[in-house]
């Protein structure tokens, strides 16, 4: 059986790394390379959708980041025990006439032995921003490590 380190239960240090690790899968924007995180039969809440399975949650994703251009995220441990980690999240995008958004959000995580998330519940509020006004300047991908994350950026 496939694992995905670090596993529960998380501790600090590998809470922070697991929700990094998520951070990075997101921002390749890769709907292949995101899924396998998740268990075959993983159960979602992203709004006011509700994918189960790797199939769906990857039809999602596609759809997602054909809709959300110029994705970057910034993810940041809120708190963990046990199995479970919460998340809180900003992520900037464009749509196709060219307005940015700030979208932000709270996810709870939880976990199955080898790693894997089995359920994840995501609340996520859009904010209409100006292009002046973005705060996520890196080239498309992984977020640098020099980069502000959340708390620094005043989000």
């Amino acid at each position: 059986m496939e694992t995905r380190p670090p596993l529960p239960p998380f501790d600090e240090p590998g809470a922070v790394h697991k929700v990094r690790l998520a951070e990075d899968a997101w921002n390749s924007r890769d709907p292949a390379r995101v899924v396998q995180v998740y268990t075959e039969d993983t159960v979602w809440r992203n709004r006011a959708e509700f994918p189960r399975g790797r199939g769906r949650v990857r039809e999602f994703l596609e759809r997602k980041w054909a809709r959300e251009l110029d994705y970057r995220l910034i993810k940041e441990l809120w708190a963990f025990g046990g199995p479970r980690i919460a998340v809180r999240f900003a992520y900037e995008w464009h749509d196709d006439s060219g307005q940015w958004y700030r979208s932000h959000g709270n996810e709870n995580w939880e976990f199955n032995a080898q790693g894997l998330m089995q359920r994840r519940h995501a609340s996520i509020n859009d904010q209409p921003i100006r292009a002046e006004d973005r705060l996520f300047h890196w080239p498309l991908g992984r977020r640098p490590d020099d980069h502000a994350g959340l708390s620094q950026l005043g989000l």
